[in-house]
């Protein structure tokens, strides 16, 4: 097949440094699912109190909203690969702080709240570089191509993660914080090893007006905007993960059946990467975005309504697809659309409203649950999502009317 055949869905392994994206990605996503599920556990048995869980995940979390401004004149300012490798390592050693603090039988919790804000510190850094180092490493015409395998490698590790990560909890938390620590010291090498080198750019002074820029940016590219902000609607009403062992007891499934709920809208997403990688959105790319959002909310409204185990997991897994498929174009879309000098900033702001509906979904969906229960409160969230994307499609012309994904000529290049 020739080598410059775009529709090959296995083109973006002919790059090396693509190749050690891949494999750097793919093991410091597995370390931090894993990661996640042996944290929760081990402070869960340090306190036996939900709201020491909620902390965990709040310290990890205002790192990214603190620094976010920061973080991207760091990613467009200095070296996103070094970056990447510097954040993995701090990671690495935070894995490696939980390894000691499990050893040493430590009954306080509150030295783990530091240590996941340096995780939150880490993420805060590294995700804003990474996501813009990406586009630097293949031709413009291949990184659709690319962005589905990395999201492909993304869910994989999402969905094995917190398996393995729950295996292994059984033989002690120290053994998951140990293997951890060795995959993200691998991720940090990867990266450190890639070998592609952008432009060197001017850098910049440090002032409010570019470190705001990212903000000012995305507000003035209707498209980008309209992008990420339907995602961010959407996943904050039909957020769904902290209702799942209710509805896993509703329906007689147990333990076993939040786990088994929970990999359905994660498996349903990497079957979907897997086809965009080899079939890409090429046309009418703005409204496929705005179908995929709408066939997520309906999705989750199945899910709400749902009284069968089976239909519930097949609703998730339709879930996860429909966002898969969001995730792909909005991905590409502010990617490809953002000058590399911006792309730093503007992925730093993006991984705010990315990570900010995650979290506020899930305390949205619980609050609404406590007020009028949870088949109310996932139903009117999944209908919410279709109104968003109804809404969005008026709101945003210029995205529902987006034609080609990737445009032949650079938009990014004009700015």
């Amino acid at each position: 097949m020739a080598a410059n055949k775009t529709d090959d869905g296995w083109l973006a392994f002919r790059y090396p440094d693509v190749r050690l994206f891949y494999f750097s990605r793919l093991s410091s996503t597995l370390a931090s699912a894993m990661q996640n599920v042996a944290v929760g556990w081990f402070v869960y048995e340090l306190t036996r109190d939900p709201f020491a869980l909620g902390l965990t995940g709040l310290f990890t979390f205002l790192p990214m909203l603190v620094f976010c401004l920061i973080t991207g004149q760091v990613a467009d300012n200095y070296d996103r690969r070094l970056v990447v490798s510097i954040s993995t390592a701090l990671a690495a050693f935070v894995s490696a702080g939980l390894l000691v603090y499990s050893l040493a039988g430590h009954t306080t919790v509150w030295p783990i709240y530091i240590l996941m804000a340096l995780v939150g510190t880490s993420r805060a850094f590294g995700n804003p570089a990474y996501k813009a180092l990406l586009p630097t490493l293949v031709p413009r015409e291949h990184f659709g191509n690319t962005v589905a395998w990395n999201s492909s490698f993304e869910q994989f590790a999402n969905t094995a993660g917190p398996a393995i990560g729950g295996l292994l909890y059984m033989l002690g938390p120290n053994v998951v914080f140990g293997l951890a620590m060795v995959l993200y010291a691998a991720s940090a090498i990867a990266t450190f090893l890639i070998r592609t080198r952008p432009e060197p750019v001017k850098r910049e002074k440090v002032t409010w007006q570019t470190m705001s820029a990212g903000l000012r940016y995305i507000y003035s590219q209707k498209t980008i905007f309209g992008a990420i902000s339907l995602d961010m609607c959407a996943v904050l009403l039909g957020g769904v993960t902290a209702l799942l062992p209710i509805f896993s007891d509703a329906l007689g499934a147990g333990a076993w059946g939040t786990g088994f709920l929970r990999s359905a809208q994660s498996i349903g997403a990497f079957t979907m990467a897997y086809v965009l990688a080899h079939h890409p959105v090429k046309r009418r790319s703005g409204r496929k975005l705005v179908w995929s959002v709408g066939a997520f909310g309906l999705s989750i409204l199945v899910f709400g309504l749902s009284n069968s185990i089976i239909l519930s997991v097949l609703a998730l897994f339709a879930a996860g697809a429909a966002d898969q498929i969001s995730v792909y174009i909005r991905h590409t879309i502010v990617q490809t659309d953002t000058p590399d000098s911006m792309r730093g900033r503007v992925s730093a702001v993006n991984v705010i409203f990315v990570g900010a509906s995650g979290s506020l979904g899930e305390f949205e969906s619980g609050t609404l649950a406590a007020l009028v229960g949870a088949v109310p409160a996932v139903a009117i969230g999944g209908v919410g999502a279709m109104l968003c994307a109804a809404l969005w499609a008026v709101i945003f012309p210029t995205m529902r009317e987006r034609d080609e994904l990737v445009p032949k000529e650079d938009p990014a290049a004009a700015k």
